[in-house]
């Protein structure tokens, strides 16, 4: 599969939550302990069989990005 989005993070799925709707799945980027998050529907998490340990890559297309600092 070849896609136009740039930001592409690989990492493992940590924890898949199913809801009536929706689902919440956790992603652990490889290298560190950062997770991101992801809201998608409960068929699109069922339609991948996402399951806990499997490797992953996160796809992030945004009009905006924003950073923060101390």
């Amino acid at each position: 599969m070849r896609l136009s989005t740039r930001n592409q993070l690989k990492g493992t799925i940590a924890d898949v939550a199913l809801g009536n709707v929706m689902a919440i799945v956790k992603v652990r980027l490889d290298g560190g302990d950062q997770v991101i998050t992801s809201s998608i529907t409960k068929d699109a998490a069922q339609e991948l069989s996402l399951k806990t340990g499997q490797p992953a890559t996160v796809f992030i297309k945004s009009t905006e990005v924003t950073i923060g600092v101390d």
